[in-house]
């Protein structure tokens, strides 16, 4: 006879609190690759220059890139700091 375990939830229904929020930066006409990774690099923790720049990249061919997820709070954080950089930002997507 199988058991059913539920798992605790991490928020409420609807409250999109809990779980991974996703960091979205779009491409515009403005922005340089340098620019781009340089700023990606130096704002979001464990991206290297050179991550930076394949995301720079990715954001210039497919039109956006999720740089980050994860909680709420940071999300927000590196979401703030990508767009007072003069990044071109999607909304924060809760995920």
């Amino acid at each position: 006879m199988s058991q059913t375990v539920e798992l605790p939830r991490v928020g409420l229904p609807g409250s999109e609190l809990g779980g991974l929020w996703r960091v979205v930066v779009l491409n515009d006409d403005f922005n340089t690759f340098d620019h781009v990774a340089e700023t990606l690099a130096s704002v979001i923790p464990g991206i290297s220059l050179a991550q930076g720049y394949r995301l720079a990249d990715r954001i210039h061919n497919t039109g956006c890139a999720i740089v980050w997820s994860g909680p709420r709070e940071d999300a927000q954080q590196y979401w703030e700091q990508l767009d007072g950089a003069g990044l071109t930002m999607a909304p924060l997507e809760a995920g």
